[in-house]
């Protein structure tokens, strides 16, 4: 026996008067972890609790929202009391919880701080150790998954900001069995081939076990030892995970990493335009400078040109010779003078000047005869005067002279 169709509408409003008339779903109390918690600007709070197989909407309004004895955070583990019911509209069914008491940490996020204190005393996320994204981004490389919405926000982002850039993208799991080895491979990838500038790492947001994959030690270590830059894009603005630590730079959302991987294109071409500017005004400038360096060494080198130096030489060399000329011509005239003395001296010691008087010298033997005693008749005799000489044998009459 069928009984009368029901719309949608109908059926989830009859399966929320079911629950709302039980006595159990109606004063219920659950313990489970909180999860994709969400802190509304209208003041009401929406999260999950979880355990190790399920999990289950909670919403608690803001007029219990404001008795809260502590404030909720993700990984809190809690045990919270309210009603179950049928959000009519949707058809899903969630906890609406009046009261929520903190009984401790979740598994996951006791698991998570350990590993974040020991990666960060292995100085993993040291300042000093993250790389600089390279100035000029034209090629990036991304590891996410081909059809979440992250992907498309990262290429919208990025065609927008610079329609030029390349992107390649490594389809990875972002979550469940496999996901961890998936982006471990998608950084190996762009590792060994090093042919993008930067790499986005990036998913949407989920819960804490949804990001699970991103708070593994071998993710970590795996970016830490990347060659290439790494941007971490990894959930909402309020998740935060260990590859958000370890990565070169974090953004809150993959949106956010597209803006810090891709350059403005139009800041692009101004920076450009300016660089441009002012390498030609450096480039005049230099070579200007440089023209009157040149100059300046050009007019060195004609002060100290060896032509001129030898032209000086010359000149000095001129008047050595002038110098030497009249020295030389000096002496010669002292010389001349000199000489001319001795000639007078020996014009007036000269025996012809004595023969132009009519005297006469008489040799014998090639001897000069002093004396008429030394004369010897009939002998070879050469007889000497001014004009000539006679030579024959003679017979003289020796007499005396007298001194009177």
């Amino acid at each position: 026996m069928y009984i009368k169709s029901l719309s949608v509408s109908e059926l989830n409003g009859y399966l929320k008067k079911v629950m709302d008339n039980d006595f159990i779903l109606n004063n219920i109390r659950v313990k489970g972890e909180v999860s994709n918690l969400k802190y509304h600007s209208s003041g009401h709070i929406y999260f999950s609790l979880k355990d190790e197989n399920s999990k289950i909407n909670c919403v608690m309004f803001k007029t219990y929202a404001l008795m809260l004895n502590t404030p909720l955070k993700e990984g809190m583990k809690v045990e919270a009391a309210g009603k179950i019911s049928v959000y009519i509209k949707d058809g899903s069914y969630q906890l609406y919880c009046s009261e929520v008491n903190d009984i401790g940490l979740g598994e996951l996020y006791v698991k998570f701080n350990q590993l974040k204190e020991r990666l960060g005393k292995e100085g993993l996320f040291d300042e000093e150790v993250k790389k600089a994204l390279p100035p000029y981004r034209f090629k990036i490389g991304v590891i996410t998954s081909p059809t979440g919405a992250a992907i498309k926000d990262i290429i919208n982002v990025s065609k927008r900001r610079n329609p030029y850039v390349e992107i390649v993208i490594y389809p990875a799991l972002v979550q469940g069995n496999g996901s961890v080895e998936s982006l471990i491979k998608g950084i190996d990838f762009f590792n060994k081939k090093k042919d993008v500038d930067v790499i986005i790492i990036a998913r949407g947001g989920g819960s804490i076990e949804e990001l699970w994959s991103f708070n593994e030690e071998k993710l970590a270590y795996a970016i830490y030892n990347c060659s290439i830059p790494v941007i971490s894009g990894v959930g909402h603005e309020s998740d935060f995970t260990i590859c958000d630590m370890v990565a070169d730079r974090r953004a809150a959302t993959p949106s956010q990493a597209a803006e810090i991987a891709v350059e403005l294109y139009d800041e692009l071409i101004n920076f450009i335009n300016i660089s441009k500017e002012e390498l030609t005004r450096y480039i005049l400038d230099r070579v200007n400078s440089e023209s009157n360096a040149l100059e300046i060494y050009k007019r060195t080198l004609e002060n100290y040109n060896p032509i001129n130096f030898i032209v000086h030489k010359y000149e000095e060399i001129d008047g050595y010779a002038l110098r030497l000329h009249h020295i030389i011509e000096s002496h010669i005239q002292g010389k001349v003078q000199e000489l001319s003395g001795y000639k007078n001296l020996l014009d007036a010691y000269n025996p012809l000047n004595v023969l132009n008087k009519g005297y006469t010298v008489v040799y014998q033997d090639n001897t000069v005869v002093k004396s008429a005693k030394d004369f010897v008749n009939s002998k070879n005799t050469l007889l000497k005067f001014y004009d000539g000489s006679v030579e024959g044998k003679f017979n003289v009459d020796k007499k005396e002279i007298s001194n009177a």
